[in-house]
């Protein structure tokens, strides 16, 4: 059997476009992958379907894999001729340990690559508004392990070289270490009053940041509760914040947002959202099958109601391999939702939400989703392919879930409002008791009818089912709270 390939691939402190071209190729073309906590999950869903995902997450008081047990893992799916990715946090060469996995895959000829990725400790302090290099302000940059591998953990550094050599140090994953950092700065000539600040998920939509100096950053970060994944970074530039600060000034930074998903890829919605600095987890996560198609009777219906985006392009290619001209067909098309709309638009029709419909005439709904038929009984149903719950994904959503602070629920069309519970189910959760708490809006009169229907929360909807119109409905309401 041939061997495989192994890339060791940085996925960047999170922003998930902040991983290169090259690490998206390799998860792109991955057989099997292993993965981090602090890789975002999100990126996970550029891989096949049939991809295998295995989990190697690491937590301060516990470790899901030991260091061991993944070069061992590494190199056994190697050796079974599979396209391996590791995917690491930030950059794989910046205390990810990957000089242990190259030696392991060395020492068996495996051959591999090393993807490098972006730092958390320039990314993160970026993303807070803060460059580590400034001229005026810090011309040299230190990172810096904040423990070590001894008992107490506590990192063995030389202390008077970064106090009084280095104008700028990010310590990665030091809260604990926090107090004890502080002392040796303080104590080997660093200045008490040196600015300190802690970035937490930097570059998520859900970073926070704590801001102090050497004298009283422990004691802010104790009252605060302030735990990792965090960069402490030490340093006058930090000064620079209060003016080039640009993430957390973003209308929907704050926001993390639970978007019912109905197709299969990353929704136009949700970019949107996270462009407009809202951290989103879309939920569930679809795998789908083509089935072949009867377009005998197509040109006979006089309206079409598409159930997704991904049932309008199952379609038009439907008809293109049957040979059949579009302009044969004189129904008029509609959308279950926004995104189906404009999946339509796209391809030059002028297409309309389901609401719009009228009553009049034979309808074809053409999809994936026949719950509705509990809403148009007479229609005729085409399935264009069958999608299925991807339950690999099932315990990733409940770890994002676990490590995220959730405020808001939002449900893009009537039709995900049973697909996003029954999945749910599927993960051991009751939608109305995870919904309680969070502001729950609809988009669209007939989805506040269904989510209301279903016993679920509602808090309102956009004036229009639109992103522009979600993005300032939850914008406003931010300045509200405030």
């Amino acid at each position: 059997m041939k061997t495989g390939r192994v890339f060791l691939v940085g996925a960047g402190p999170g922003d998930v476009g902040l991983i290169t071209v090259k690490g998206m190729e390799a998860i792109k073309k991955a057989e099997v992958i292993l993965y981090d906590r602090l890789a975002n999950p999100k990126l996970l869903e550029f891989a096949a379907s049939d991809c295998e995902l295995i989990y190697c997450g690491k937590l301060p008081d516990r470790h899901i894999l030991r260091q061991e047990n993944i070069n061992e893992l590494l190199v056994e799916k190697a050796l079974a001729g599979k396209m391996v990715v590791r995917l690491k946090g930030g950059d794989p060469g910046v205390f990810g340990r990957v000089g242990e996995e190259a030696a392991a895959l060395a020492q068996y000829q495996i051959p591999f690559e090393i993807v490098p990725g972006i730092s958390s400790g320039i990314a993160a302090p970026l993303y807070a508004g803060i460059p580590v290099t400034h001229r005026e302000h810090a011309e040299s940059f230190a990172v810096v392990t904040a423990h070590d591998k001894s008992e107490a953990g506590k990192p063995l550094l030389d202390w008077k070289g970064l106090a009084r050599g280095v104008d700028t140090i990010a310590f990665y994953m030091g809260v604990g270490n926090l107090p004890f950092i502080c002392e040796n700065l303080i104590k080997h000539g660093k200045p008490a009053s040196t600015p300190v600040i802690l970035i937490q998920w930097g570059t998520f939509g859900r970073q926070k940041t704590l801001q102090g100096t050497l004298a009283d950053i422990s004691e802010k970060v104790a009252a605060a509760k302030f735990t990792n994944p965090a960069i402490i970074l030490v340093g006058e530039v930090i000064s620079l914040r209060e003016k080039i600060s640009w993430f957390e000034r973003m209308p929907l930074y704050g926001r993390q947002i639970l978007l019912a998903r109905t197709g299969e890829s990353m929704s136009g919605m949700a970019q949107h959202l996270i462009d407009q600095g809202a951290d989103v987890i879309e939920f569930p996560k679809w795998k789908k099958n083509v089935l072949p198609v009867d377009l005998t009777k197509v040109s006979d219906y006089e309206k079409i109601l598409f159930t997704s985006p991904e049932s309008v392009g199952e379609f038009f290619t439907a008809l293109y391999e049957d040979g059949i001209d579009i302009r044969k067909i004189r129904a008029d098309f509609f959308g279950v939702s926004s995104k189906s709309v404009k999946a339509l638009n796209a391809r030059g029709f002028s297409a309309k939400l389901a609401e719009e419909m009228p009553e009049s005439g034979n309808l074809l709904i053409v999809g994936d989703d026949s719950m509705l038929r509990k809403y148009y009984d007479n229609a005729d149903l085409m399935v264009t392919s069958k999608k299925e719950l991807d339950r690999q994904f099932l315990p990733i959503f409940k770890r994002m879930l676990a490590e995220a602070d959730v405020n808001t629920m939002v449900f893009p069309s009537g039709a995900s409002v049973e697909l996003f519970v029954d999945a749910l189910k599927e993960c051991g959760l009751d939608a109305a008791e995870l919904l309680k708490n969070l502001q729950v809006v609809s988009m669209g009169k007939q989805t506040l009818a269904t989510v209301a229907g279903a016993g679920l929360p509602t808090h309102g909807m956009p004036e229009s089912a639109t992103k522009e119109a979600l993005v300032d409905y939850l914008a406003g309401q931010l300045v509200e709270e405030v």
